[in-house]
């Protein structure tokens, strides 16, 4: 399945279209890095983020495709950061990553419009697959 983002600028002027821009939202910074290398390898634009504060404030809310989130960090949690987005009028399709994921915590993810919620440490393929189902959710 061909994958294709919002026209964010990123495309080159010739047809080609933009890269789809993922947001990856974790206080975890080796999670940050090799959530950003696996996705930059396969072609996304990737920025990343420590909190959900810090996403909020940087103004990529906006720009990005789709979000890739942690459900527990420090101060904001994924949830927390979900519900700020819908207060600013953000529509984001988003998949959830969590050290400590139960049925219940994925029920909620669902239940709020997540497209996954992944327990953490999580196969990379089903990680793309949720990534694709989301930039797919994005362009409907």
């Amino acid at each position: 399945m061909a994958i294709s983002g919002r026209k964010n600028g990123n495309g080159n002027g010739h047809g080609t279209p933009p890269k789809p821009t993922l947001c990856v939202v974790d206080d975890d910074g080796a999670v940050r890095v090799a959530l950003s290398a696996l996705l930059r390898s396969i072609g996304f634009d990737v920025h990343t983020f420590e909190s959900g504060a810090e996403f909020m404030l940087s103004g990529q809310a906006r720009q990005c495709d789709g979000l890739i989130a942690d459900i527990r960090m420090k101060g904001m949690t994924g949830f927390e950061l979900q519900q700020a987005l819908g207060a600013a009028g953000i529509t984001l399709p988003i998949v959830f990553i969590s050290g400590h994921a139960d049925d219940e915590m994925r029920q909620r993810a669902l239940a709020t419009g997540a497209v996954a919620l992944l327990a953490k440490p999580f196969n990379e393929t089903v990680l793309l697959e949720s990534v694709r189902e989301a930039l797919a959710r994005r362009r409907d």
